[in-house]
């Protein structure tokens, strides 16, 4: 079991990318860098290492896993690719897009991964680490955020740790994420409409460019990471929009709006998205017993943070 002892550290070198590929074809499990938030990878034709993820994580196994793939030809052997897929795959892979395909039959995928859903999440990450992993490895890896389920996503090695810590078997230091918000989520259906399941940093906008407006009449089920009304949550009642703090509050600020931790002190969203989870891990740890929230515009990947937050605050 991929729990006992301690959690092994890996530099990201040639040594260090080849013991974590060591790791990941014996089953176990393996905490790594992605562009976006780290990811707690296993191998994804095995239901075995894949029900680790989810003892480790503590995870809903209702909830479907992305699976991370080194190229296009490994992401066609697992769902069909029609002409709207391939245009987003050339336009956002490698990259923080994840694309909802139908599971094409017999590909070799543990039944855990798509939460026995006819649908795959697929995901070709950007990261120069996680892709050299993938090349060493030449197996997709499925690979949800490196933390307890529910909790805030980890952007540096630390955070994985301060939940995972002798739960796993590998942590592949790549250093903090660049880009510190998960990926853009579409589901592509078969009757040529498509959805936005989650935001991300591939803007709405960016997507609509080449599909077309998106069906947004949405079901209950969930078809992929991050679709729970409460997630990535710190574990304290969150305030949003507020423009100063109470007196029992830690202060998350953007802009004008001064904090304990600020998101971007210049208001740019691309800042504040990279900083979101360092500062609601901060917050979490902090004595004050409640956080509130400067406001933070919707526009562009503004969306996909004040989505976060929301969430965090259910």
């Amino acid at each position: 079991m991929s729990g006992k002892g301690a959690t092994e550290w890996l530099a990201a070198d040639e040594e260090g990318i080849a013991r974590a590929a060591e790791l990941l074809r014996a089953g176990r499990l393996v905490a790594v860098p992605t562009e976006t938030v780290y990811g707690l990878a296993a191998r994804a034709d095995s239901a075995k290492a894949v029900a680790e993820i989810y003892r480790a994580k503590g995870r809903p196994d209702f909830n479907p896993l992305i699976v991370h793939v080194a190229g296009l030809e490994m992401a066609e052997r697992l769902a069909p690719f029609d002409d709207r897929a391939r245009v987003l795959a050339s336009r956002f892979w490698p990259g923080p897009l994840t694309m909802v395909l139908p599971l094409r039959e017999g590909a070799p995928i543990a039944p855990a991964v798509s939460a026995g859903l006819p649908t795959l999440a697929l995901r070709m990450p950007a990261h120069p680490v996680m892709r050299a992993l993938l090349a060493e490895l030449g197996l997709p890896l499925a690979a949800p955020s490196a933390n307890r389920s529910g909790g805030v996503s980890p952007t540096e090695p630390a955070h994985v740790l301060s939940s995972l810590d002798g739960r796993i078997a590998g942590l592949l230091d790549g250093g903090r994420c660049a880009t510190g918000l998960e990926s853009t989520i579409v589901a592509l259906r078969g009757d040529g409409s498509w959805q936005l399941l989650r935001p991300g940093p591939v803007a709405r906008a960016d997507i609509v460019e080449p599909l077309g407006e998106p069906h947004d009449v949405t079901s209950a089920t969930i078809e992929a990471p991050g679709q729970l009304a409460s997630h990535y949550s710190p574990g304290k009642p969150v305030r949003l929009d507020a423009g100063a703090a109470g007196p029992d509050e830690f202060m998350i600020g953007f802009g004008e709006v001064v904090g304990d931790c600020t998101l971007s002190a210049d208001g740019d969203l691309a800042e504040a998205a990279a900083r979101l989870y360092a500062c609601l891990h901060l917050a979490a740890a902090a004595s004050q017993p409640r956080i509130a929230v400067a406001p933070v515009p919707a526009e562009g990947i503004g969306a996909a943070i004040r989505d976060r937050l929301a969430r965090a605050a259910v």
